[in-house]
C-alpha cells in the first residue's frame, strides 16, 4: 500500500467517503511523501519531517473517517485523541504525553498480531499434539487421562455426563486399563485420536487442559493518567508461571491453547522493538476537537488560560521531542499530527502561533448537499442501505429502495440538517433508524418476505414531521 500513487489513494478513499475532493487529495500526498521519504538515504530522510495537518470542518462531514482510513491504507498505528480531554500539567486530568503512549500501545497489538498469525501455523501442530496427550496419555507422562472420557470413548465417539463418583471410577478403571495397554496399542489409540481431531469429529467432547493463569486486577491507580501499576505485572516476571486447570469443548481448547501456544513463539523483544520504529516513522495521531483549545478573545483569563496551556503542552511534542512509555523512548520528529475542528466559534488564527505554524497543511471541509447524502446512502462499500438489506437478509427479508424513496430520504436529511443542528452524514442513521423501526420490530410475523420502500412509504412514515416539523425525531 505504502507505493500507491496519489491517484490510487484517493480512489481507495472513494469507495468509502463522499465528496471532500481537497481533503482526500492532501492526505494522499501526504501518504505519498512517506513513501518517497523512505527512499532516501538515512541523512535526509532524518531532515524531513511530516507536513501536518488541519482539517476544518462541521461534524459528519468525513474528517475522521479520513484519517482512519489513511492509517488503514498505509498500515499504519493509529489513535484519535480528543483536545478538549487533556490538561494542563499540573492539574489533574490527562496529559498531552498519553497520546504517545497511545500510539505506542497500538503499534504492539498492530506488530503482535502480525506475528501472532505468522506463528498459528506451527501453534496449530502443537495444540493437536497437546490436545492427543490431553485424550490419550503417553505412559511416561504418568498421568491419568485428563479428559471426562477415556481414550476408548473418544474412538468410539461416546458422549453423557456422569457424577463424580462415576467419573473418578471411571478414570481409576481407565488408569488401570491403561497401564494394561502395550506401547503399541498406546500409539494406535493415538493415531486414531489424531485423525479424529482432524476429521473433527472429537469438537464437542470436553476434555481438561492446562492454561496459563494471567492474573487480573491487582492495579494501583495513581490518579493520574499512564500512572496506574499492575502489580501483577511487576512481581510476574520474577516468580514461575503458573497454570489452572479448565474443561472446555475440544473446539474450544483448540482456540484457547492455540492463541496460547503462539504467545510462547513470539518474540515480545522484537515486537516491542518493531512497535516501536513503527509508531516513530508510520504513527497517525488525529487530534480531534481541536478548535475547542483555542481561544478568540485577547483578554484570556480562567478556562482561556488553561486552553492556551495545553496548546503549549502539545507544541514540543508536535514540534518533534522524546516521550518516555514502558517500552522505551520515542521520538515525535517523524509521527504525522492531523488536528480538526469544527472552528464555529474560534478560527484557526486564534491558535498560538507556534502551534499554528505546525500545522502548514489546511483543509476546509464543505457541508453535504442533497447529492452527497444520496451517494453517501448508495456509493460507498459500507453504505448505510447496503448495511439495513444485509441485516434484514439474515432473517429472509428481501428489502429494496425505489429512487424516488432514496431522494426523499436525502432531502429529509438536508432539510433537516439546515432547519436544526448540522449533524451531517450520521442524520441519515436517524432517519434510517426511524424508517425502519417497524419492519425491524415485526420481521418474525411478516408473511410477505419482499418488502420495497417507495417515496409514499417514507412520506407516510414522516408526514407528522413534514407537516409539523418536529426536530426531537431528528436530533441524536
Amino acid at each position: 500500500m505504502k507505493e500507491m500513487t496519489p491517484k490510487e489513494i484517493v480512489a481507495q478513499l472513494d469507495k468509502y467517503i463522499i465528496g471532500q475532493d481537497e481533503a482526500k487529495k492532501s492526505v494522499a500526498v501526504a501518504l505519498r511523501n512517506r513513501y518517497r521519504r523512505s527512499l532516501l538515504p538515512k541523512e535526509m530522510r532524518d531532515e524531513i519531517s511530516p507536513k501536518n495537518i488541519l482539517m476544518m470542518g462541521p461534524t459528519g462531514v468525513g474528517k475522521t473517517e479520513i484519517a482512519r482510513r489513511l492509517a488503514k491504507l498505509m498500515d499504519a498505528p493509529f489513535v484519535k485523541v480528543e483536545a478538549t480531554k487533556f490538561t494542563e500539567v499540573g492539574y489533574v486530568g490527562r496529559d498531552v504525553d498519553s497520546m504517545v503512549r497511545d500510539l505506542v500501545e497500538a503499534a504492539i497489538r498492530q506488530v503482535k498480531q502480525k506475528k501472532l498469525s505468522d506463528k498459528y501455523k506451527v501453534a496449530d501442530t502443537m495444540v493437536e499434539d497437546i490436545l492427543v496427550e490431553a485424550i490419550v496419555p503417553s505412559k511416561k507422562s504418568g498421568s491419568t487421562s485428563s479428559s471426562t472420557h477415556g481414550p476408548l470413548d473418544f474412538i468410539l465417539n461416546s458422549g453423557g455426563f456422569k457424577s463424580q463418583k462415576a467419573q473418578y471410577e471411571e478414570q481409576t478403571a481407565e488408569k488401570e486399563k491403561q497401564n494394561d495397554l502395550s506401547d503399541d496399542q498406546i500409539v494406535m489409540a493415538r493415531e486414531q485420536v489424531r485423525q479424529q481431531l482432524r476429521d473433527g469429529l472429537l469438537e464437542d467432547q470436553y476434555v481438561e487442559i492446562k492454561v496459563d493463569d494471567v492474573p487480573k486486577g491487582n492495579q494501583l491507580d495513581m490518579s493520574n493518567e499512564g500512572m496506574t501499576i499492575a502489580i501483577g505485572n511487576i512481581f510476574g516476571d520474577m516468580m514461575p508461571k503458573r497454570q489452572k486447570t479448565r474443561k472446555v469443548k475440544v473446539s474450544e481448547a483448540r482456540r484457547i491453547l492455540r492463541e496460547q501456544e503462539a504467545q510462547k513463539l513470539v518474540d515480545m523483544d522484537q515486537v516491542t522493538d518493531e512497535a516501536l520504529e513503527s509508531a516513530e516513522q508510520n504513527g497517525i495521531i488525529f487530534i480531534d476537537e481541536i478548535d475547542k483549545i483555542a481561544s478568540g478573545n485577547s483578554f484570556r483569563q480562567g478556562a482561556d488560560v488553561s486552553r492556551e496551556g495545553v496548546q503549549r503542552d502539545i507544541l514540543p511534542i508536535v514540534e518533534g521531542s522524546v516521550i518516555n512509555t514502558k517500552y522505551g523512548p520515542v521520538k515525535t520528529d517523524h509521527i504525522l499530527f492531523i488536528g480538526a475542528g469544527a472552528f464555529h466559534v474560534s478560527k484557526p488564527t486564534d491558535l498560538i502561533p507556534e502551534l499554528q505554524g505546525r500545522f502548514p497543511i489546511r483543509v476546509e471541509l464543505k457541508n453535504l448537499d442533497k447529492k452527497d447524502f444520496l451517494n453517501i446512502l448508495t456509493v460507498p462499500e459500507n453504505a448505510i442501505i447496503k448495511q439495513n438489506i444485509a441485516l434484514l437478509e439474515t432473517e429472509d427479508i428481501n428489502l429494496s429502495f425505489t429512487d424516488d424513496a432514496l431522494e426523499e430520504i436525502a432531502s429529509m436529511a438536508f432539510i433537516a440538517n439546515e432547519q436544526t443542528e448540522n449533524i451531517g452524514a450520521r442524520r441519515l442513521y436517524t432517519i434510517m433508524e426511524a424508517l425502519l423501526e417497524d419492519i425491524s420490530f415485526n420481521v418474525p410475523d411478516i408473511e410477505e418476505k419482499d418488502i420495497t420502500i417507495d417515496r409514499e412509504y417514507v412520506l407516510e412514515k414522516f408526514k407528522e414531521n413534514i407537516s409539523n416539523f418536529d426536530v426531537d425525531k431528528y436530533i441524536l
